[in-house]
């Protein structure tokens, strides 16, 4: 039993049918496999080494790459220059002035400059036929202050150096060189005590701060107050909304005419002509405003005080004259 066993361990394996076809596809698989890494080392290879081409065309490749070349540096050096361009107009356009980032003493001492170039000695005596004071005056015409503004554009830091130097036309000039947009209450209220004269308080009033988003409030605050130009302007400022702020309601025409008849009977002379100003331009916006200011000039025509009997008549002449009425049928028409 046991030579028996030992004779079947060690005889020799004999191959099955079956056997035979998997060492086949063995051996299939395993030569596909050496073939394809084969062909990928060939394709590496390929692609690795120089290519061969004619004298001829690899000049003509060299010179069309080094123009691509300048090509690219042109273009990189001209998108620089652009953007190097741009940088100053976007510096300015953050600040609260078009003027050119010179030092604010420097564009005063220039303003103040160009006004003196353009002042004369016969215009400064002039000034006082219509109660200016001259003693901090140049002479200096109105066309003359407005071409200046131009050239200088909006520059709310220059407006209130010119305004600190405390010269008659710097102060004009200040109302059309300042930014509206940049005007606060404050510096309203602080240009309104230093009004020293008519012709700067109207001209700050129709010029710069009628186109405050603060003007109404300021009407309303400046009206019943004492000293005599911040009075005027409260007037000055209702008379250039009529000509200025195309969209107000009429509600704050009418309210102002409340302010014009409360305030009549100041004898003063540049607070009676403001309010007669006012109301003769309430009066000439709309056919409306018309008949409630020309209700309230004959109310103040009537009364026996001499300032509210001269601000109604004057403003009546005006309200009932031929020109006034066909305008305002034009604009109702």
């Amino acid at each position: 039993m046991a030579r028996t066993a030992s004779s079947k361990a060690t005889a020799p394996a004999v191959k099955t049918p079956a056997a035979t076809r998997r060492a086949a596809v063995k051996k299939t698989v395993v030569t596909k496999i050496a073939a394809k890494k084969a062909a990928a080392k060939k394709a590496v290879a390929k692609k690795a080494a120089p290519t061969r081409t004619a004298p001829g065309k690899a000049a003509s490749k060299k010179v069309t790459a080094r123009k691509s070349a300048a090509s690219a540096s042109a273009a990189t050096k001209n998108s620089a220059t652009v953007k190097t361009k741009a940088k100053p107009s976007a510096k300015r356009g953050k600040a609260p002035n078009a003027a050119p980032a010179r030092a604010l003493a420097t564009r005063l001492d220039d303003a103040l400059h160009q006004l003196r170039m353009s002042s004369s000695q016969a215009y400064r005596d002039g000034l006082a036929r219509y109660a200016i004071p001259s003693e901090r005056a140049f002479g200096v015409p109105m066309g003359s202050i407005q071409a200046l503004a131009k050239r200088l554009g909006r520059d709310h830091e220059l407006a209130a150096a010119l305004w600190d130097s405390a010269w008659y036309e710097a102060r004009l000039l200040a109302s059309y060189v300042d930014d509206p947009a940049w005007v606060t209450p404050a510096q309203m209220d602080r240009w309104a005590r230093d009004f020293d004269n008519w012709a700067v308080c109207d001209t700050i009033c129709f010029a710069l701060f009628d186109r405050s988003p603060h003007a109404w409030r300021k009407i309303e605050q400046w009206a019943p107050r004492r000293d005599e130009y911040v009075r005027r302007a409260a007037f000055a400022l209702l008379a250039s909304k009529t000509v200025h702020d195309k969209q107000a309601d009429d509600g704050l025409f009418l309210h102002g005419l409340e302010l014009i008849q409360t305030h009549a009977d100041d004898e003063r002379n540049f607070v009676k002509k403001a309010v007669n100003w006012a109301l003769r331009s309430i009066g000439k916006r709309n056919a409306v405003l018309h008949t409630a200011a020309h209700e309230t000039a004959t109310r103040l025509a009537a009364r026996k005080e001499p300032a509210p009997r001269w601000i109604g008549k004057d403003a009546l002449r005006e309200l009932n004259s031929a020109s006034v009425l066909e305008r305002l049928a034009k604009r109702a028409g």
